[in-house]
């Protein structure tokens, strides 16, 4: 209601319901007939299936939340990621080793994430430890070719300038996936053992009754509050 500029009487003059059914609403007490539902999801702009969770069944939340998938991390449509981050107003959070095709094949990368920490987004960065064990294992798998620690040493290079805006830290622990999250949307780029990032699946995923969503979202929390800060920006 507040990202789309209505309050309890807005709402409920835009639905042609009362006020108090918006307020029975919020506290959670009834779940609207389904016609009001679709009118309240349509003026929302959200799904029905996040606004009210309970009134579809499992089976549908869970094909709501897995929007889409690829085989390969080249085959998301390049825009989407910065369409994603351009739309974020609340979190923007990412876990990965390096993720230097964001900064290096997306011009607009930087400025937007400039932008949506200007304009209040939390923006939390968790980039691998130059001097940590897991950047050093990752580097040895032959298979990839190492140079993993470069990629880690480019990408703070671009992110540094920015550390005054937005939170950025170190981290140590094994990376079963990369994880971007972009406030109710998030990309998981899972890890393979011998290939690269750019070679293995993406998923899409989509905050409804949280199955897949909480999931990454935990272990992203988990991996922050064990890593340290980069030069004390966060």
């Amino acid at each position: 209601m507040l990202r789309r500029g209505l309050d309890l009487e807005g709402l409920a003059e835009a639905a042609e319901v009362s006020g108090k059914s918006v307020e029975r609403w919020i506290r959670g007490d009834v779940v609207p007939y389904p016609r009001t539902r679709y009118r309240v999801a349509t003026l929302l702009q959200e799904d029905e299936s996040y606004l009210w969770p309970g009134a579809v069944d499992k089976a549908s939340l869970t094909g709501a939340e897995l929007v889409s998938a690829w085989p390969r991390r080249t085959d998301v449509p390049k825009h989407l990621w910065t369409d994603l981050l351009r739309q974020a107003q609340r979190s923007v959070d990412y876990l990965a080793f390096a993720g230097l095709f964001l900064t290096e094949e997306h011009p607009e990368w930087l400025p937007l994430l400039r932008e949506r920490a200007e304009a209040g987004a939390r923006v939390r960065l968790l980039v691998g430890d130059p001097d940590g064990a897991q950047l050093a294992a990752r580097d040895t798998e032959k298979e990839i070719g190492g140079g993993v620690a470069g990629r880690v040493a480019a990408v703070l290079s671009y992110y540094r300038p920015l550390a005054g805006a937005i939170q950025i830290r170190l981290h140590d622990t094994p990376l079963y996936n990369s994880i971007y999250r972009f406030d109710d949307e998030m990309l998981v780029n899972a890890h393979v053992y011998g290939i690269l990032a750019a070679y293995t699946p993406v998923m899409r995923l989509r905050r409804v009754d949280g199955a897949y969503f909480n999931t990454y979202l935990e272990s992203f929390e988990r991996v922050w509050a064990s890593a340290r800060p980069l030069d004390g920006a966060g």
